[in-house]
């Protein structure tokens, strides 16, 4: 438990230092509010229209796949580096996981997430 008291204590004064803003910020904070303040703003333009229209998923869908394989593959790193000592079964255990996320792919591809219409 001795090893981890730097880590714990590194948290604790990070969540102290988070906390000490969010509620510094609160409390000294400017709250006047105004017509100006309160109008909607996009880079310097009023906007062309109200944001009542739908947003397409399909940008959404294509992001979350993006992140979903891109963080996945982030895992084959660690398992290179060790590659030698887990053996076969490292091995093995990595072919399963490639194997798992092709056809996660395969599947989205199949479905057509990945056509941008």
């Amino acid at each position: 438990m001795r090893n981890y008291f730097p880590l714990l204590l590194m948290f604790v004064v990070v969540a102290a230092t988070v906390g000490a803003i969010i509620v510094l910020s609160a409390v000294l904070g400017p709250k006047r509010r105004g017509k100006v303040k309160d109008s909607p703003f996009e880079c310097g333009f009023q906007p062309f229209q109200l944001p009542t229209d739908r947003f397409f998923v399909r940008f959404y869908l294509i992001a979350m796949l993006f992140i979903l394989f891109d963080i996945e593959v982030v895992f084959l790193f660690p398992w290179a580096v060790v590659f030698k000592a887990l053996g076969w079964a490292g091995f093995w255990s990595i072919f399963i996981f490639i194997f798992v996320l092709g056809a996660g792919y395969v599947y989205a591809w199949r479905k057509g997430a990945f056509q941008w219409e």
